[in-house]
Formats: structure tokens, C-alpha cells, sequence
């Protein structure tokens, strides 16, 4: 599936990071994912019939972690789980992808949780429970600031209360510590305390275009002229622009099945898009932030961190829900390259 030249420089990075020994740390949230598919999602007041329900975990900074985790790199998590059934399994999950829980807290009530209906056309019905994710607080964050201070770098999600995620941030700033924000779920207007304590922001399009309120059309990307210096140059250059205005001078812009583009001071660089049949995109973007995450713990360009992610992102879409679809750095190397027999 990949050239000889790409299957040297894909073993080579993920090498890098499974040799690592400088820790990355994500602060957020965890969910236990309850799934149901049905022929049509029901109207109020109506009751249909599903199929077997899944109970996965999930939440988009669990799903970072443990896709940090899978890779090979080093991964503490900070957070809060319920006092139920739910905190047993998520913490179980995290550990199984090689994520050090041993910081996380424990809240009163239900561990965070989604509702989610899924019908025949893809379409679906989500419900978030925040549960213990709504805990989390900075006073949480400061009886645990040592941790964040021995990370290489912290990564950030809004699932969390805006408070905690900004003492996070605020402590890991203070020590010199890159912190990678994920505007998601999408907030417009982040406060500029935020902003200013935050060194890399990764959004996707379309959370791009609402940030800077330009047309999406703007955002697109044309392979075929992407690796030139005319239209695509010419047109982040501008986003560029408008971005480090905004306060990033540094940021990752997924693009889904079109790639994406780093933006690093003055450079713009195209990520050519990895393709795979797809079975379940859930869950592929926090594969890429976490990715990210370790391609910047291990001394990784965020070019060369990009261009790998973009790879286990893909590969996480050949699987079903979320952190249940990613691979280790062996599994994904022979996906990509398999491995034959000698006859």
C-alpha cells in the first residue's frame, strides 16, 4: 500500500517515538460510548427497534491518550471518573493502551457518558452526559501540577470546564511546556488568557472557517496544486495570516479525506491525505492529535508528526469506534507494509 521510501520514513518516526523517554500528558475527559443502530432514528414519542447495543470508551481526551499510548509513547492522563461500573472499565481501557491513570481522580456519580442512535443512512443522534468530566476543576489541576510540569507537552480538548483546561495550560506556559489546543468541542470566541497560554492550536476546516469567519470555500485545498507555489501559497498565506492575528503563529488544520497543512511561522505545508476503505472515521482526529502529541514528546518536526499521523488516523478508520480501532506501531507498519512469507 506504501512505497519502500514511505515504509522506511513510517518505521523510522515511530521508532522515535517508541524509543522516547520524554512523557506527554493529555487533561481532560473520558466517556463510556453507548452505541445503538436502527433502520431509522426515532421521532418523538417513538419507540423502534435497535440492534446489539456496544458500550465502548471513548471521549476525545481519552481517545487522545490511548492513541498516544498505542504507538509507543509515554502518557500520563489527568482527569476525573465516576464512583460506578463505568470507572472500572474506562480506567481498565486507558491502562490496556499503556496510558499511567494513576493521577486521575474520582467524582461522585456517573462517569461522563454519550447516548448515541445510529440509523441505516449513517446518520446519528448524539446525547453527552458530562457526569465526572464536569468535576474537574483547578483546584484538581493544582494538586496534580506536577505532573504537568515533568511533560514534554500537554494537550487540551473544551470537554473539560474552561477553568481546569486553563489552569492546565497556565501551569505547563509557565514552565516553558508546549501546549497543543484542540478547539473541539468548537468554542469561537476562546478567551485570550487562553490564546496567549497556548502554543499550537489543531482545528479542522470547518472549525478554521468559524474561527476566522471566512467562507469555508477558502479553506479547500486542491491536491493537484497544493505541492506548487501558485493558488495554494497564495491562499495560506492569507489564513496564515489572519491566524497568528488571531494569536496562533503555529497551527494544524485537518482537512478529513483531503489531508491537512501545517502552519509553522512563515511556512505552509501541505499533508497529502492517506487512503484507506473506511469502516468508521470515529474517533480518527483525536487519533491524529494523539499522534501529534508523541511526534512532539519525541523530538518529531510537527511536519514530520503530521505526516505520520496522517497515516495512523487512517489506519484507525479501517476499524470500528474509537480507541477500539487504533493500532500499535507494529500493527500499523504491517498494515501498511504486510509482511509475506517466505514460500
Amino acid at each position: 500500500m506504501v512505497t519502500a521510501q514511505e515504509h522506511s520514513r513510517i518505521k523510522d518516526l515511530l521508532g522515535r517515538i517508541v524509543s522516547g523517554t520524554r512523557r506527554v500528558c493529555v487533561m481532560g475527559s473520558a466517556n463510556v460510548d453507548y452505541t445503538v443502530t436502527t433502520e431509522e432514528l426515532p421521532l418523538p414519542g417513538q419507540t423502534v427497534n435497535g440492534g446489539p447495543l456496544q458500550i465502548l470508551p471513548g471521549g476525545k481526551s481519552a481517545n487522545q491518550a490511548a492513541s498516544a499510548g498505542r504507538i509507543g509513547a509515554r502518557v500520563s492522563m489527568l482527569g476525573m471518573v465516576g464512583q460506578d461500573d463505568n470507572a472500572d472499565f474506562l480506567l481498565r481501557k486507558l491502562s490496556e493502551a499503556h496510558v499511567d491513570t494513576s493521577h486521575m481522580g474520582s467524582a461522585p456519580g456517573p462517569s461522563g457518558s454519550t447516548v448515541i442512535t445510529v440509523d441505516s443512512h449513517g446518520e446519528n443522534t448524539i446525547v453527552y452526559s458530562a457526569g465526572s468530566n464536569a468535576q474537574v476543576s483547578p483546584d484538581y489541576v493544582q494538586a496534580n501540577q506536577s505532573v504537568l510540569q515533568e511533560a514534554a507537552v500537554l494537550g487540551l480538548c473544551l470537554e473539560s470546564p474552561l477553568e481546569a483546561v486553563m489552569a492546565s495550560a497556565t501551569i505547563c506556559h509557565n514552565r516553558g511546556i508546549p501546549v497543543l489546543l484542540n478547539d473541539s468541542p468548537f468554542l469561537a470566541d476562546l478567551p485570550r488568557e487562553l490564546i496567549g497560554q497556548t502554543d499550537i492550536l489543531l482545528v479542522n476546516e470547518h472549525e478554521l472557517a468559524d474561527l476566522l469567519r471566512i467562507e469555508p470555500e477558502l479553506v479547500a485545498v486542491d491536491e493537484q496544486v497544493a505541492d506548487g507555489f501558485g493558488r495554494f501559497h497564495d491562499q495560506w498565506e492569507q489564513i496564515r495570516s489572519s491566524l497568528a492575528a488571531f494569536g496562533y503563529q503555529t497551527a494544524i488544520v485537518t482537512l478529513g479525506s483531503h489531508g491537512a497543512v501545517v502552519l509553522n511561522g512563515s511556512q505552509a505545508t501541505y499533508i497529502r491525505p492517506v487512503h484507506v476503505q473506511a469502516v468508521d472515521t470515529t474517533g480518527c482526529g483525536d487519533s491524529f492529535m494523539g499522534t501529534i502529541l508523541s511526534g512532539i514528546a519525541a523530538g518529531l518536526s510537527l511536519t514530520d508528526s503530521a505526516y505520520l499521523a496522517s497515516y495512523v488516523a487512517a489506519y484507525a478508520a479501517t476499524g470500528i469506534g474509537a480507541q477500539a480501532s487504533y493500532g500499535s506501531s507494529q500493527q500499523i507498519l504491517n498494515f501498511y507494509f504486510p509482511v509475506t512469507e517466505k514460500s
